[in-house]
């Protein structure tokens, strides 16, 4: 899934290092706080629609959280023809033609999600709660359905013979070479900002758009939001030097599957973030998701709830948002769903939807405390903007050890990955720090260091001042 993406990720921290430490921009005031909720509409309610998750946004504003993220909400293209289909879209069985990730007309609201209204709706209501709303764009292709293409053919790539030139999902590509397409879409996203009240944008692949596109539509856009919000869906570090404020870390979320369903040895994400974090401008963030609309895409594919268990879900959890970066909530990640998803199905097709009764199990109740602890650590500078730092253990294969620390406080996280119980010794004398948050786990001091006695899949997080 998206290896083109991954690949550009790992050229990009390869020239960071070349080039050396490099300027971060300057992210909104607070931005390092923030808490991201991801909104797939038409799994998110039975009704799909925005009016009924505009509902259940006290209920998100309950949970902490300060960022809500659509997926997109532009016109999906209904194309029936199977050739301008997506792999994961066949494979899906479902059976629907439309796609959310392939736009027929980019200033038209999808009408199984409702109106303009509906849109200026949601967005007033999550402002009147603190929240901010964060739109999904999809600009490296369009659907072969799009309606700009009658008048201007020439916004996309085109083959010899004048066929559409498909990327990667099959879709055609988008053409930036035109100058009245990159208009066009400039003025599309200045119009979710002066309708809709838009805080940012999360864009789609955004590293396979030309990155000097990106750089002239956010000089236009902070003249309307200077404090916009902006995430791109890539691991391409020189992104945060000028318009963006956090890419992803999509092999963090693959290195963990592999690490907490037993597969790799937990010394794999040690060394994935020293490598990653090595290539980042100096004070750059990245999302720590688990799940998204991609990753918990399927239906055929596991939750991670079912991958490695719900306690492991809850001590990856622990992980993330202890952490540096931003932490990223898929609905239904906060009651430990393990629902079947895909992003092709609605309220006609396929009938996937987020199991609001897994909020009653015991799982469910337990990983909703839990998630509100740890929003609430993500309050503590330790936690948001303190130094991170890996802390050697005697466990290396099975036990995730590191440090944070801000001034004279300082935080230490253990997390036992695996499946048996561990005793380890870390390098590190918790001997004054306090328990804030645990399971399944006995410490203590000697000789300068600290002995966990830890149960599959447990956790603690210490904090004292050194």
């Amino acid at each position: 899934m998206r290896k083109f993406v991954y690949f550009l990720g790992i050229f990009s921290v390869f020239l960071c290092a070349i080039k050396g430490e490099a300027a971060v921009k300057k992210p909104p005031e607070g931005f390092e706080k923030s808490v991201i909720y991801q909104i797939l509409l038409p799994s998110f309610t039975q009704e799909g629609t925005l009016n009924k998750a505009a509902e259940m946004l006290p209920y998100i504003k309950s949970l902490g959280v300060n960022i809500v993220y659509l997926c997109p909400i532009a016109e999906h293209d209904d194309h029936a023809d199977l050739k301008f289909w997506s792999q994961r879209q066949k494979a899906s069985r479902t059976n629907n033609p439309k796609n959310p990730y392939r736009i027929k007309d980019y200033f038209k609201v999808e009408a199984d999600y409702g109106t303009p209204s509906d849109v200026k709706n949601f967005v007033e209501k999550a402002h009147g709660l603190g929240l901010k709303v964060i739109f999904d764009l999809v600009y490296y292709h369009c659907g072969p359905g799009a309606v700009f293409l009658k008048d201007n053919p020439d916004f996309v790539m085109r083959n010899p013979d004048g066929s559409f030139y498909t990327g990667e999902w099959c879709f055609p590509r988008l053409n930036f070479k035109n100058e009245k397409l990159r208009q066009y879409l400039i003025s599309n996203m200045e119009h979710y900002v002066k309708e809709y009240g838009a805080d940012g944008f999360r864009t789609d692949v955004g590293a396979m758009v030309p990155p000097d596109f990106w750089e002239e539509a956010y000089g236009s856009l902070i003249k309307l939001n200077p404090k916009l919000i902006m995430i791109e869906e890539s691991e391409r570090p020189s992104a945060l030097e000028k318009v963006y404020d956090a890419i992803y870390e999509v092999m963090w979320q693959r290195r963990t599957i592999e690490v907490f369903h037993g597969k790799k040895p937990a010394s794999i994400l040690r060394e994935r973030w020293e490598n990653f974090s090595r290539g980042l401008p100096n004070g750059g963030k990245v999302l720590r998701a688990m799940e998204n609309h991609d990753f918990a895409n399927g239906p055929f594919r596991k939750r991670c709830e079912l991958r490695f268990g719900y306690r492991g879900m809850d001590a990856v959890m622990v992980m993330n948002f202890t952490l540096d970066g931003i932490p990223f909530i898929y609905s239904g990640n906060e009651f430990a769903d393990d629902a079947p998803m895909t992003i092709f199905s609605n309220r006609r097709h396929g009938r996937y939807f987020v199991e609001w009764a897994n909020m009653l199990t015991e799982q469910g109740k337990r990983r909703m405390d839990l998630v509100k602890e740890l929003i609430k650590l993500r309050q503590d500078p330790v936690f948001n903007s303190g130094e991170t730092k890996w802390i050697d253990n005697d466990k290396p294969d099975t036990v995730l050890s590191y440090s944070r620390a801000m001034g004279g406080e300082s935080a230490l996280i253990v997390i036992n990955a695996g499946d048996s119980a561990e005793k380890t010794e870390v390098a590190f004398d918790a001997g004054d720090f306090n328990e804030i948050l645990s399971f399944g786990t006995k410490f203590h001091a000697v000789g300068g260091k600290s002995v966990f006695e830890m149960e599959p899949k447990g956790f603690a997080v210490l904090k004292g001042s050194k």
